[in-house]
């Protein structure tokens, strides 16, 4: 689909809506915002970024984070042999954003108006399975063409050492940098990757250290800057869906709530929002190739109203 979008300026959409809204630029009952560009002929294309075969996980283990951050219940796993027969079964309890995840547009409302994507209201989430994750997978879920800007690569280079543990922000005008180091393009439909640094630094820290961050109410991190450039460069590219290795997509605590990025995007756009992606190897084939783009697939868990998933995503060269 090659969409005529709107220009940024034009945005809300729906002007009885909140600030930023695109609700019905795919129709008044969309539910997939802009997965919507993922389309049959999107897929063929991508798909040429297969030449051999290649296929790279982009999952954490789901019990990485022994301790995860934001309060949530760590990953658990329990295996019931049913003796006398030599056979096992497994239970598994987690919270879906202790470890790789998509964040759903469930997940994240306009926080002023209590409004999700559409206009739906937490009445409207806890009565019915609109907008979950479920839907995603139904109509083929995140498969697409992968753009990975390897921010941490590209600081390694120039010398610089941001502190991935801090609110540290990554303007608009750093990633074009990137980009013009990796020689990458993009086009619309694309998923972007942002490669900042954040597992990589968190694979370093010891138990305690990891406690400690987890005992954090806010614990900072690095990440986009939440700003009116930013978003206006996020909507002007196209993209279908965003990720990065960080634990939220943009630098945290947000610096600007009025260009906060869960609000515009997930509530606000119905893009699709990944964090806490492991990106180490997936850079590391990318530098060897010194290419930056594969062909990506991503099958949520289909649970009827979900509000996040672990991606299980696949980047193939």
């Amino acid at each position: 689909m090659s969409l005529s979008k709107p220009s940024f300026n034009s945005l809300p959409l729906r002007k009885d809506g909140p600030h930023g809204n695109a609700w019905g630029l795919f129709g008044d009952q969309d539910q997939c915002g802009m997965l919507n560009l993922l389309t049959p002929a999107t897929t063929a294309a991508a798909a040429k970024e297969i030449i051999d075969g290649v296929r790279i996980s982009t999952d954490w283990p789901l019990d990485r984070m022994s301790k995860p951050c934001f309060g949530r219940a760590p990953f658990s796993h329990t295996i019931k042999t049913k003796a006398p027969r030599s056979v096992n079964d497994d239970s598994l309890a987690f919270n879906t954003q202790s470890s790789s995840q998509w964040d759903g547009f469930r997940h994240y409302a306009y926080q002023k108006e209590k409004l999700w994507f559409g206009g739906r209201t937490l009445d409207d989430l806890l009565t019915s399975d609109a907008i979950g994750t479920n839907l995603w997978v139904e109509n083929g879920g995140v498969v697409g063409r992968g753009i990975l800007l390897d921010y941490a690569a590209w600081a390694d280079a120039q010398g610089i050492k941001p502190d991935c543990f801090a609110t540290t922000s990554i303007s608009v005008s750093v990633l074009e940098q990137v980009a013009a180091s990796q020689g990458t393009r993009w086009r619309q439909g694309d998923i972007l990757f942002i490669r900042t640094g954040w597992v990589r630094a968190y694979d370093l820290l010891s138990d305690t250290q990891c406690q400690a961050l987890a005992d954090l109410s806010t614990p900072p991190a690095i990440g986009l800057e939440s700003s009116e450039t930013t978003l206006r460069w996020l909507w002007d590219q196209g993209f279908a869906a965003v990720a990065g290795d960080q634990p939220s997509f943009e630098a945290w605590p947000c610096q600007n709530p009025d260009f906060w990025l869960h609000e515009w995007l997930l509530a606000g756009w119905g893009m699709p929002i990944g964090e806490l992606f492991d990106l180490e190897r997936l850079g590391e084939e990318c530098r060897r190739r010194q290419r930056w783009s594969f062909f990506f697939s991503s099958v949520p868990l289909k649970v009827p109203g979900g509000v996040a998933s672990p991606p299980n995503g696949i980047a193939i060269f």
